[in-house]
């Protein structure tokens, strides 16, 4: 998903939509709307727009789009994690899970003896949520190193 795509899906699908969302913006809905809209020549949302939107929504999926498209991933650091096995543990079968996600988008792909451009995006997405999961332990057992 691109980035423009990424900010439509996130506005329309905030609780209340545009109509709720755009004062916490400070945009008039009409403009986000079209701020919103991938196919307007203009209107284009900014970089502050994006970044408001995140923090407004909580959802990074324009964040996560941008750094897709550029070959990287994004994963929350959480500074002073403790080390408690129970979160580790949690994240590690997290890792698990989209493990399996993309054996089994793989295994789904080559059910037809064939792939298409759309599978190879399905597996892409899977591969990279288990790059995020991984990420995320890694952050993790960082926070949790002694100093």
């Amino acid at each position: 998903m691109n980035h423009l795509d990424a900010f439509h899906k996130t506005v329309h699908g905030s609780p209340g939509g545009v109509d709720a969302l755009a004062p916490r913006m400070g945009l008039s809905a009409g403009i986000l709307r079209n701020k919103a809209n991938p196919n307007s020549a203009t209107n284009k949302p900014t970089l502050d727009e994006a970044d408001r939107l995140m923090g407004v929504t909580g959802v990074y999926d324009v964040l996560h789009s941008l750094a897709a498209n550029h070959g990287f991933v994004c994963v929350r650091v959480e500074e002073g994690a403790s080390a408690a096995d129970m979160a580790v543990l949690e994240m590690v079968t997290q890792v698990w899970q989209t493990n399996g996600e993309v054996g089994a988008e793989i295994n789904q792909a080559l059910a037809d003896g064939r792939i298409t451009k759309a599978e190879v995006m399905r597996v892409r997405e899977a591969v990279r949520l288990a790059e995020r999961a991984l990420e995320s332990v890694v952050a993790r057992l960082e926070g949790m190193a002694e100093r």
